[in-house]
């Protein structure tokens, strides 16, 4: 700005004007082309829209997160707590033959008093709901992510959890595996229990939608959103409580372990954000573009977050997201208002209308008209104090540019003998991750599989000798 005032002064001058009237152009165009309105359209609009996030239960952690959430593309929540209440309850008990629901619930309830996962507090109140119940303690116990539990219990080696962990070591029969279909595609998840390897029951348990998860998720979707449930539950399940909620997919049996892959696969087609309130959930919460969770979450879930909507409803992230582009239209508006301000005063200031038709701006209109152009940028960023954060008759769908990026990923599934534990994992994972042209390896112990997710061509033989240089067997590559 001060090389433009002084090429101001100078064309006057050469111009022939005195130095008096020279100067005063000069001092016009320095005055007015004062970048106040510049520099306060952005902030002054981002605090008021922390502001309206905050009095509404919604905080953004920082500027950027207040910013990024209003591009939101895909939307990815987790099931258990963020869609479902994650208070489920025991809906069903289906005891085997010559097993009571007394003894069934006995056993089941020894294991799932010492799980963390949501589904074995329902089991748990059951069993207390019951004054008459054999209580036992499990021994040796031992829980396995996303798939079961194993213990002794009353001398007995007892295993619960989903059909493909029991499945290992007891053999379920055909009619069983019907009835845990059925309840599956009732919404319910079927909770195996095997004593010995002989089956001896399922207890089906249901987590309901909450109230406002359809309503939520419909608001995405009709501002162009598309949303994605993720979870560990069977497919079945998930399909279930998926067509309740109304999601546009549905991603079923995902461990722990793997939503971070799932959210880093997503990121290649757009701007996503993962909604979340578990500890499992903190690794994806990261992963994600915009990490968004629930109030009632747990504290590492808050701490990974960008976000946090402390009422705890899930039609807050559609609030926000709306709240953010208002955000964006508002700093937009500003930066339009400030830059044509200059536009046309900085001439006015510099006299180039002078010769034509005689205007000329006095310095002190020109202090008054900078610091009006900074009064009508504030003015407009606190019209944002007025916004309607759910109010949905305005929602439009956003237009987003198309990704016609080819996906030129692959993955090879590797079955793997030797891995006893989670260092064996690890060990198997940083190998082949340490290989050129290995984006990703999931590598499972229980499985005794690696999958490998892979950006260019890596021959078989490359994967199996790293893999066996850390002295594990590699029977087969897919």
């Amino acid at each position: 700005m001060i090389g433009i005032a002084i090429v101001t002064l100078i064309v006057w001058l050469l111009a022939g004007e005195a130095i008096g009237f020279s100067l005063a152009r000069a001092i016009s165009v320095l005055v007015i082309s004062c970048p106040c309105a510049l520099g306060l359209a952005t902030p002054v609009a981002i605090m008021v829209g922390n502001g309206m996030g905050a009095k509404n239960g919604i905080l953004f952690k920082t500027a950027v997160s207040l910013e990024e959430t209003g591009r939101t593309q895909i939307v990815v929540l987790d099931k258990t707590g963020t869609i479902t209440s994650g208070e489920p309850k025991v809906t069903d008990m289906i005891p085997a033959e010559g097993v009571s629901e007394q003894e069934l619930l006995s056993y089941a309830y020894a294991l799932e008093q010492k799980s963390e996962h949501p589904l074995a507090r329902a089991v748990i109140v059951k069993a207390q709901e019951n004054s008459s119940l054999q209580k036992y303690d499990a021994e040796e116990f031992q829980a396995v992510p996303g798939n079961g539990l194993s213990g002794k219990v009353n001398g007995f080696m007892v295993c619960g959890g989903n059909l493909k962990f029991i499945s290992r070591n007891t053999e379920i029969s055909e009619e069983i595996k019907e009835t845990a279909g059925r309840l599956a595609e009732e919404g319910k998840t079927p909770l195996f229990f095997a004593r010995d390897g002989r089956l001896i029951g399922i207890i089906a348990v249901a987590d309901v939608v909450k109230e406002d998860s359809p309503e939520a998720i419909r608001e995405l979707r009709n501002m162009g959103i598309h949303v994605v449930m993720l979870t560990g539950d069977n497919e079945r399940t998930a399909k279930a409580i998926g067509a309740q909620a109304g999601v546009d997919e549905v991603i079923a049996g995902v461990l722990p372990d793997g939503k971070e892959s799932v959210i880093r696969s997503l990121k290649k087609k757009g701007k996503v954000a993962m909604v979340g309130d578990g500890i499992n959930d903190a690794p994806a919460l990261t992963r994600a573009d915009m990490g968004i969770a629930i109030g009632a979450g747990t504290d590492i879930a808050i701490d990974a977050a960008d976000v946090v909507l402390m009422k705890s409803r899930l039609t807050d992230v559609a609030a926000a997201i709306r709240l953010n582009r208002a955000t964006l239209r508002n700093i937009h508006e500003n930066l339009f208002w400030a830059f044509i301000y200059n536009v046309i005063g900085i001439p006015l200031a510099a006299g180039v209308w002078y010769p034509i038709f005689g205007w000329l701006l006095n310095p002190m209109f020109g202090a008054a008209a900078m610091s009006l152009s900074s009064f009508c940028v504030v003015s407009n960023a606190l019209r944002l104090n007025w916004f309607k954060m759910y109010d949905t008759s305005k929602d439009r769908k956003i237009k987003t540019k198309k990704n016609n990026k080819v996906d030129k990923t692959m993955t090879k599934t590797i079955s793997i003998e030797g891995m006893m534990c989670g260092h064996c994992e690890a060990t198997v994972k940083k190998a082949l991750e340490a290989l050129s042209g290995v984006e990703n390896a999931e590598v499972s112990h229980t499985e005794g599989t690696a999958v490998v997710t892979l950006t260019s061509d890596v021959s078989d033989d490359v994967l199996r000798k790293a893999v066996e240089d850390k002295d594990y067997k590699v029977t087969k590559i897919a």
